[in-house]
C-alpha cells in the first residue's frame, strides 16, 4: 500500500484490529524511526519484513494476541510471583 502522506502512513496500520507486526519502507531512517514509534504494533521493522528472531520478545497486540514469548519478558508472562514467609 502506498500512503498519501506521513500521517496517512500511520493511520493505515493503526486503523485495523490487528497489531502483530508492521514494515516501514523509507530512504530516511530517522523519519522511519519516528513513524515506528507511532505505529500500534508489537514489532515494527524499517526497510525489512516482519520476521522472527529468538533473541527478542515475540507476540502481538490488539486482536493479534496479548502474550509475549521468549527472552525474560516472555517467561514473566507465564508466572505469577508469590511471597511465602516462614517464621521459625
Amino acid at each position: 500500500m502506498r500512503a498519501k502522506d506521513k500521517d496517512h502512513a500511520i493511520e493505515l496500520p493503526n486503523d485495523t484490529r490487528f497489531g502483530f507486526g508492521a514494515s516501514i519502507w523509507t530512504q530516511d531512517i530517522e523519519r522511519g524511526k519516528k513513524a515506528a514509534e507511532r505505529i500500534e504494533s508489537r514489532m515494527t521493522y524499517i526497510n525489512g519484513v516482519v520476521k522472527f528472531d529468538p533473541r527478542v520478545p515475540f507476540g502481538g497486540i490488539k486482536a493479534s494476541g496479548y502474550n509475549r514469548e521468549l527472552v525474560y519478558l516472555g517467561i514473566r508472562e507465564f508466572v505469577n510471583p508469590k511471597t511465602a514467609w516462614v517464621e521459625q
